[in-house]
């Protein structure tokens, strides 16, 4: 079997080959890491991002799991890493976990990647990172490109408080449900989107959210990066004219302070959402913070709505 060859597995738990790396031509030796799980971020876009304890671990390691292993195949070709690759996705983890577990618990030493970026973050691994945490196998992080945080600093957003929510649901019904849910979070909002959902995914964020400002980065660190900031009614105005081809990453400001109470209707608006997905006690909890409101009258106010709501559902029973 070539050195070079991308299989589903090994028979033997280390490699044998001399194992090294290439960068501008010149050659490099690659020690051998310590046994164990190494997740190792790789760049987003622009292959210069790659770090030389990544390279290091990718090139000394027995085995690479990845997502696409002909994505992965390009990566190492252009830093001339020989290293075996597996594929590990979302179809196949079942089936493939338990035998990167076997290798893991006979002193492998496996390194997880992503397609690109950071392995786990909207990516699958986090079922083997636990089960090898969980067997005792040593787990080491690399940290590196993230298109999360680059879209972030880029956004001239607020930073000191963020969520990330990755791709909101494709269906327009779905995906306002979920907007009105993360208009509630008191923090900078980071979205995942894709270029054939942008203008619509837009459209939907200026109606749930107002008029707060936002920022949309398209292919970052790529040749044709591109960054536009402004109101998200104003983004979504032109969403129609974006360039779709890359991918997208959504940066949205919290919502404005305020010192005024809610109204009335704000207010029974505000509780009966939380009440439809939660307690009365999580309702409280959740909207008291945010009403300006005494806790007592939220309190009440949501027990005569909860009451209000059960007798609709007798009524519809």
């Amino acid at each position: 079997m070539s050195a070079r060859s991308e299989t589903a597995g090994v028979d033997r738990p280390t490699r044998t080959e001399p194992a090294g790396y290439a960068i501008g031509g010149v050659s490099f030796t690659a020690p051998r890491p310590p046994a164990g799980l190494h997740l190792v971020a790789t760049p987003i876009g622009n292959l210069g991002d790659i770090t030389i304890r990544a390279l290091e671990t990718l090139a000394g390691a027995d085995l690479i799991a990845c997502e696409d292993t002909r994505v992965t195949r390009k990566l190492l070709d252009r830093f001339a890493i020989a290293t075996r690759l597996t594929p590990y996705h979302d179809h196949n983890a079942a089936s493939a976990r338990p035998k990167l577990l076997e290798k893991l618990a006979g002193g492998a030493v496996v390194a997880l990647v992503s397609d690109a970026g950071t392995p786990l973050i909207s990516d699958p691994g986090f079922k083997l990172v636990r089960e090898a945490s969980q067997a005792g196998i040593t787990v080491t992080a690399l940290p590196g490109a993230s298109s999360v945080l680059a879209a972030l600093c880029l956004a001239g957003l607020p930073t000191d408080r963020f969520f990330f929510e990755g791709f909101l649901p494709s269906k327009s019904s779905g995906r306002r449900t979920r907007i009105a849910e993360l208009a509630r979070i008191d923090a900078t909002l980071v979205l995942f989107e894709s270029g054939s959902r942008i203008a619509d995914s837009l459209d939907d964020l200026a109606g749930g959210l107002g008029g707060r400002d936002a920022a949309v980065c398209r292919e970052m660190t790529k040749l044709h990066e591109e960054v536009l900031r402004g109101p998200l009614a104003e983004l979504a105005r032109g969403g129609g004219e974006l360039e779709t081809r890359g991918e997208f990453v959504v940066v949205i400001a919290p919502p404005a302070k305020t010192n005024a109470a809610m109204s009335d209707a704000e207010l029974d608006e505000a509780l009966r959402s939380a009440l439809a997905v939660g307690s009365v006690k999580d309702a409280v909890a959740e909207i008291t913070e945010m009403s300006g409101r005494a806790k007592r009258d939220v309190y009440a106010r949501a027990l005569e709505l909860a009451k209000q709501l059960k007798g609709q559902l007798k009524g519809e029973g």
